[in-house]
Formats: structure tokens, C-alpha cells, sequence
């Protein structure tokens, strides 16, 4: 039985994986943190949550932690995790960070989207969480950097595609859409029921954190440096993720190659579905779930392929996604705690 602590377990991202440890068969939630409700119930927090978890908030101390639990989910925000991910790695306790802090391994890219890394030493440890594609490196990790949502959405399109070099690197572009839970729980004006309801907008052009996070991933893989253009946006939903790709064909590509290449890289992988021929996902479609959804699309015409993936963002690009890792880091089938559909949020 894996022993599990969540730390931030407040959130959005933290209560979902109070959800899921508590129904795994092979974990037990033993500790839960939260600096704002440090001595309350989750179920204070969560009213949703009575008769499901009564744990208490407690502080994140290391030291405490110790031989209470094999494994620290840090579900804090950018900028804080750092400083908590040592000193739980010196008490023998694994740990999966859901913020940015250890997604990169080039410490300069991280400092120029977020401040500076306070815990660079780790950053060579740390492995970069996207199960499908790092799952041998994630079986010995002792630190993993959980993937941002739109990342996990857009590498988990492009990377099969670039990786049998049938998409050019130059001009690739994703317009992709986000429900308002990917802003998380803290207040913001953006995610106001009045700013968001009934409106959709794109934000961060140009500037958007999750873009240097996109093309180091990309790039390793290409082996030479990849540009995206990526443009988010927000839409009037509580959760779900939905990223349309556009890219430019190699030379004598078609359709078939393309399937080929999904069924190379995703055949034996449970929450990756590729969509038949002319169907195309929706965040409705995979609300709840641990799944990718990924459908695509080649103009003969042009030579463009179009790529659209859906994921929930809470899930995939968060929560199911950490625990899916930590089943593969203690030697666990993917599935195991992850294969039903949640009643969301």
C-alpha cells in the first residue's frame, strides 16, 4: 500500500486528487496540507467531501512527514513547490510536483517564464512527467515535474508526428481552449462568473508561461530548436481542454502515415484514444476521465495537417495524470485507480 500525502489539497487540482487516492485500491491518503486551513477539515473546504475524507489540514513539514507517507503530491502554485521538494527528498519521500518548478531542465528557460530556481540542483533529477512518452525514466524518478494541461494536450499530438518526421518544425501553430477551473481556485478577475460566462477570448499571446515549457519538450524530441505558435483562450466551462494544431506536411505524407504513427507510439497506451477517420474530440467526451482524445485531419490539397486533442484539464492535465505517474513509479498498471469516469465538478 502506497502511503500518500497531498499538499495543497485545497484546490481545485488537490481535491481531485483527494478523489483519487482515496478510491485507489493500492494507495492511502495519510496526510493533507494547506496553509489557508491549517487545522480544518477538507470537509470544510469541500462540503461535497463529507462522509468521503475527514482528514485535517496540517502545515508541510518534512520532518512530520516522515515515515507517514512514500509519496508527496505538491498541488502549489508556481514558485513554491521549490522550496518544500528538498527537504522531503532528504526524509526518503518521492515526490510529484504539479506546479512549474521542476517541468524544465534548463533552469534559464524556467527563470525567464517564472523567477529564479532556488533548487536547481534538482532540476537534473527531476523527470519530466508525461507518462505516455517518459514512462521508463518515470519508473526511477524520485522527482517528477507533473506536465502543464495545454503541454500535455499539444506534445501528446505533435510528439509521435515529429518524432517520424512527418511534420515540418517551422510554423507550427495550436489555437487551443480551456475551461475556467484551469485558472485554479484563487480569485482573479479573469475567471468572475460575469467575465467569463457568456464571452471567449484569447489571453497571454505571445506571453503565455506554458509556451517555453512546449518547445524544450519539443525540441529535445526534434533534436534541434522548435517555435510554436500557441494561443490560448478561455471559455464559458467548468472543465475540459480542447487544442486544435495546425502543421505543414514532410514531403510524400498521407493520411495512413499519420494513423501509423499514432498506433506506433499509443497502441499499448490505455489513456491515449486515437478517433476514427472524420471524428474529432470533445471536452464532453472526455469530462472525467484520465483519457487524450486525439483526432486528425490532412488536406491533400495543401499538405496541412490539422490535429485537435482533448483532455480535462483537472484530470489529464493535472490530477490523473499525477497519479497515473505515481502508479508507474511503484510498478502499478496505469489504469489501477484511474479507469472509471468521475462525476465532475
Amino acid at each position: 500500500m502506497i502511503k500518500v500525502g497531498i499538499a495543497g489539497a485545497s484546490g481545485y487540482t488537490g481535491v481531485e486528487l483527494v478523489k483519487l487516492i482515496s478510491n485507489h485500491p493500492q494507495a492511502r491518503l495519510e496526510a493533507i496540507t494547506s496553509s489557508s486551513y491549517k487545522g480544518k477539515p477538507l470537509t470544510d473546504i469541500f462540503p461535497s467531501m463529507r462522509g468521503f475524507e475527514s482528514l485535517i489540514c496540517e502545515d508541510l513539514d518534512a520532518r512530520a512527514l516522515a515515515n507517514r507517507v512514500d509519496l508527496m503530491f505538491l498541488a502549489l502554485p508556481h514558485k513554491v513547490s521549490m522550496a518544500y521538494a528538498a527537504p522531503l527528498l532528504e526524509q526518503g519521500i518521492k515526490v510529484i510536483d504539479l506546479s512549474a518548478d521542476f517541468r524544465f531542465s534548463d533552469p534559464a528557460a524556467y527563470e525567464k517564464a517564472y523567477q529564479p530556481h532556488t533548487a536547481k540542483d534538482l532540476l537534473a533529477q527531476s523527470v519530466y512527467g508525461l507518462s505516455e512518452i517518459y514512462r521508463d525514466q518515470i519508473k526511477t524518478a524520485r522527482i517528477i515535474g507533473n506536465p502543464g494541461c495545454y503541454p500535455t494536450t499539444i506534445l501528446l499530438a505533435l510528439l509521435p508526428l515529429i518524432r517520424e518526421k512527418l511534420i515540418h518544425l517551422d510554423g507550427i501553430i495550436s489555437d487551443s481552449k480551456s475551461g475556467v477551473s484551469g485558472a485554479g481556485r484563487s480569485l482573479s478577475l479573469a475567471a468572475h462568473y460575469c467575465e467569463a460566462n457568456e464571452s471567449f477570448a484569447p489571453y497571454k499571446i505571445g506571453n503565455h508561461r506554458h509556451t517555453p515549457e512546449i518547445e524544450e519538450i519539443l525540441s529535445i524530441h526534434a533534436e534541434e530548436k522548435v517555435k510554436i505558435t500557441f494561443v490560448p483562450h478561455l471559455v464559458p466551462v467548468t472543465r475540459g481542454m480542447v487544442s486544435t494544431i495546425y502543421g505543414q506536411a514532410t514531403p510524400s505524407v498521407c493520411l495512413k502515415d499519420i494513423r501509423q504513427a499514432y498506433r506506433k507510439w499509443y497502441m499499448e497506451e490505455p489513456f491515449v484514444r486515437l478517433l476514427p477517420d472524420g471524428c474529432f474530440p470533445s471536452m464532453s467526451h472526455v469530462r472525467g476521465t484520465n483519457c487524450c482524445d486525439i483526432g486528425c485531419h490532412f488536406d491533400e490539397d495543401t499538405g496541412r495537417i490539422i490535429l485537435v486533442s482533448a483532455i480535462d484539464n483537472l484530470l489529464k492535465g493535472a490530477a490523473g495524470q499525477a497519479v497515473q505517474n505515481m502508479n508507474i513509479m511503484f510498478g502499478l498498471a496505469d489504469e489501477i485507480g484511474l479507469d472509471y469516469v468521475q462525476t465532475p465538478l
